[in-house]
Order: structure tokens, then sequence, then C-alpha cells
């Protein structure tokens, strides 16, 4: 019998029974074999409801099983779920008065979360493409190839003296000095006559 995700529709079926033995080896009553952590992870991923229970005292140990998993995913490195400061501030709430809030609180904040999951995941995939990351590689690309185009020392990747070729490029230099010259200088009028404005407009207001 292969696990079955809950239905959009009818009846919520029966949640997958786990036991759990003393060697700690995890047995699925509805395929009839073992299983790992892994396997109850992705059971979850896959929306199929279950609960696992002590073989021996037949206590319900859902709990520790799923924490357990999160630990086991929070220890394989590179992307994790729990930022340090939040687990600080969640260890401090045991024994607190608001104890008994948290746990409601935390689930109505991931059942909004997951209700808008869809719409983040296409607002994502609109404003970025597949992988947004990639998107930012490519637009760090093109202000990189526009600083080196108009770079005035020509010292960019793709500039006449990064390869090779700087003896060429300086008549070209030469040719542009007039301009870059021209530009300073009607730069430096214009800042002379916002000065001399600023100076008439502090002898009519003294």
């Amino acid at each position: 019998m292969a696990d079955q995700p809950a239905s959009e529709g009818g009846p919520k079926p029966a949640p997958v029974v786990i036991k759990k033995y003393a060697n700690r080896r995890l047995y699925n009553t509805a395929t009839s074999a073992y299983v790992t952590l892994d396997h109850l992870s992705q059971m979850v991923k896959d929306k199929t409801d279950f609960v696992v229970y002590d073989a021996k005292t037949g206590d319900d140990i859902t709990r520790s099983v799923l924490t357990q998993i999160i630990f086991e995913e929070e220890s394989k490195g590179g992307q994790t779920l729990l930022p340090i400061p939040f687990l600080r501030q969640l260890i401090s709430f045991y024994g607190d008065s608001l104890q008994g809030v948290v746990p409601q609180y935390l689930e109505m904040s991931m059942m909004q979360f997951a209700r808008n999951q869809e719409q983040m995941r296409g607002y994502m995939q609109n404003a970025f493409g597949f992988n947004p990351f990639q998107q930012f590689e490519s637009m760090g690309k093109q202000n990189m190839a526009m600083f080196e185009k108009f770079n005035p020392f020509g010292t960019g990747a793709g500039s006449p003296a990064a390869n090779g070729a700087a003896e060429p490029a300086k008549p070209q230099a030469s040719a542009a000095a007039p301009e870059k010259e021209a530009a300073i200088d009607d730069l430096k009028r214009k800042l002379d006559e916002l000065q001399g404005q600023l100076a008439e407009l502090s002898k009519k207001t003294s």
C-alpha cells in the first residue's frame, strides 16, 4: 500500500501509522517496510499525514520524531531555516508565562505563510525568473560592463590596456581629452554661477 496524500475534497484519510522500536528503527505499517527519517521528511513534503507511536509503550511520539527530522535537516548544512536568534528566543519561552500562547501563535503564523506561499513563488518567478540569484549575477555583470565602457582611465577588463593594446588606444584618449576638459570647465562655470547666486541671496537677507 503506497503512501497517499490527503485529497482536496472528501473525508480526510486516516494518518499512516509509524511504529518506533527499541532499536530506533521506524516501521511503516501501511507499506509493511522499515523507513528512515529522510523518508518521513519526504512524506511531510508530500503532505502525507502520519503519526508515530512507541512500539513498546504505545505512546504518541510524533512530536519528538518531527523535531528530530528538523534537527537532521538543520545539521545537513547549506541553507537552514531556523536563525540562531529565533532559536534563542524560542528557548527563552520555555517556562515563561507566555509558553502556552507561543504554540498557537507560531501555528497561525505558519498557516498564514503557507496560504501565501504560492503567491510568493509566483511573485519571485515573475520578478526574477526561475533563479533570482542568476538574475542578480546577470545584473552585476551588466553594471560592470557599463562601468568598464565609460571608465576614463581604461583599466577595465574590456579596455585596450587589459587586452595588451595600450599603444593604439593613446590617440583615442588624446582625442577625447578636449571634450573632458570642456565638461570640467562647464562644471566649474556652473559652480561659480551658483556661488554667485548664493552670495546675492545672502546680501538680500542680511
